[in-house]
C-alpha cells in the first residue's frame, strides 16, 4: 500500500502527460533560448510595421533620438509603448492561463473558463452603455472591475455545498457564468448601435492604438498588480504540483488545498483583469502557452508557469508582427494568436486522445 502511495507521488496521472528535458542543465537551456526568442520578437516589434525601421535606426532612436526624425518618433511614441504593453500582457496571460489549467486540472482551460473574460467585457460594456465611457483608458478601471466580481461571484458559488470548492465544481460555475454574462452582452449590443461600435474593436483584442500617452495612463496603475500576480503565480507552483495528484494526496502532503486555490483564484484575476484591461480579451494565449511549456520543461508547474511567462509575450509579439505585415492595413493581434491557437487545441485533443489509450 505505501509503494503504490509512493509511484503516486512520483508520478501522479495529471503530470504524465507531459514530456521533455527534465535536468535542470535542459531546462537552463531552453530558458535561455525563450530570453533569446523574446529579445528577437521584441526587436522585430520595434523594426516592422507599416513604416520599417533598420535596427540601427532603433538603436540610435532608443539612445540618442533626433528630434523630427520620422522613425525615431515611431519608434520611441509607438513601437516601444506598444511593445512594453505586449511584453506585460503576455506575461499576464501566459501565467493566467498555466494557473487555469493547475487549479482545475483541465487541458483546455484558460482564463475565460472561470469567466473571467466574459466578466471583464461585461464591465466595458456596462461602463459604455450606462456611463459613457468611450476611452480605452477608461475601459481599463471596468475591466480589472468587472474580472474581480467575476471571480468573487464564481468563487463564491463553487464554494457551496459539503465538499467545498472542487475543479469540477469551478468549471461548471464558470460556464454557466460566461453563458449568462454572453447573454446580456449581446442583448445590450443588440439594443444599442453605439455601443456595438464602441465596444467591438476592444473585444477583438489588439495592440493597436497603443501610443505613449495610453502607456503613461495605463501602465503605472497595471503593472504593480501585474507584478504581484506574477509572484503569487510562482508562488503557486508547489502547491499545483500537489493538487495535480488529487485534494487528499495534497492533503496528506501539508497542503493547505483551500487557502492555495483561494490564492491562485486572486492571481488569476490579477493577471487576466489586467490582461485584458490592456490588450483586450485575447484568446488562445492562456490556452496553447502552457502547453507549449509543459511540452518544454515536463509537468513541474514551478517550470510551466516561469516559462509561461516567457512564452506568452513572445507569442503575442510575433501575432502582432505578422498582423502588421500580413496585410496592407493592420490585422488584430488577437484574430492572429487565435489562428495560432486553433492547431494547438486540435493537437490537444489529438495528445489527450493518444494518452488515453
Amino acid at each position: 500500500m505505501s509503494t503504490s502511495g509512493r509511484q503516486r507521488v512520483a508520478a501522479p496521472p495529471a503530470a504524465r502527460p507531459g514530456g521533455a528535458p527534465r535536468s535542470t542543465t535542459s531546462r537552463a537551456a531552453v530558458v535561455v533560448g525563450l530570453l533569446l526568442l523574446l529579445a528577437l520578437a521584441a526587436l522585430a516589434s520595434l523594426m516592422w510595421g507599416a513604416r520599417d525601421v533598420a535596427a540601427g535606426d532603433v538603436w540610435r532612436a532608443l539612445v540618442s533620438p533626433v528630434d523630427g526624425d520620422n522613425d525615431h518618433f515611431v519608434v520611441r511614441h509607438e513601437r516601444v509603448p506598444r511593445t512594453l504593453i505586449a511584453l506585460v500582457g503576455g506575461a499576464a496571460l501566459g501565467a493566467s492561463g498555466a494557473l487555469m489549467q493547475g487549479i482545475t486540472r483541465n487541458p483546455i482551460a484558460d482564463p475565460g473558463l472561470l469567466g473571467i473574460n466574459s466578466g471583464a467585457s461585461l464591465g466595458v460594456i456596462s461602463a459604455i452603455t450606462w456611463l459613457g465611457v468611450g476611452t480605452v483608458q477608461g475601459y481599463l478601471w471596468f475591466a480589472f472591475l468587472g474580472a474581480a466580481v467575476t471571480a468573487v461571484v464564481v468563487y463564491g458559488a463553487a464554494s457551496l455545498g459539503w465538499e467545498g470548492v472542487t475543479p469540477v465544481k469551478l468549471a461548471l460555475v464558470g460556464a454557466a457564468f460566461t453563458a449568462t454574462a454572453t447573454s446580456l452582452i449581446t442583448v445590450i449590443l443588440l439594443a444599442d448601435r453605439n455601443t456595438l461600435d464602441e465596444f467591438r474593436f476592444w473585444q477583438v483584442g489588439s495592440l493597436s492604438n497603443r501610443t505613449y500617452t495610453f502607456f503613461e495612463a495605463t501602465m503605472p496603475f497595471v503593472a504593480p498588480f501585474v507584478a504581484v500576480g506574477l509572484v503569487l503565480a510562482i508562488a503557486s507552483g508547489r502547491t499545483l504540483n500537489a493538487l495535480a495528484m488529487g485534494d487528499d494526496v495534497a492533503r496528506s502532503l501539508g497542503q493547505d488545498v483551500v487557502r492555495g486555490r483561494l490564492l491562485v483564484v486572486v492571481a488569476v484575476v490579477l493577471l487576466c483583469g489586467s490582461a485584458v484591461a490592456l490588450v483586450g480579451p485575447i484568446a488562445f494565449v492562456g490556452l496553447a502557452v502552457p502547453h507549449l511549456a509543459r511540452v518544454l520543461v515536463g509537468p513541474d508547474y514551478r517550470w510551466i508557469i516561469a516559462l509561461s511567462i516567457l512564452v506568452g509575450p513572445a507569442l503575442l509579439l510575433v501575432a502582432d508582427v505578422i498582423g502588421r505585415v500580413i496585410v496592407p492595413g493592420e490585422l488584430e493581434a488577437g484574430l492572429v494568436v487565435a489562428v495560432i491557437g486553433a492547431p494547438v487545441l486540435l493537437a490537444v485533443v489529438r495528445r489527450s486522445k493518444e494518452v488515453a489509450a
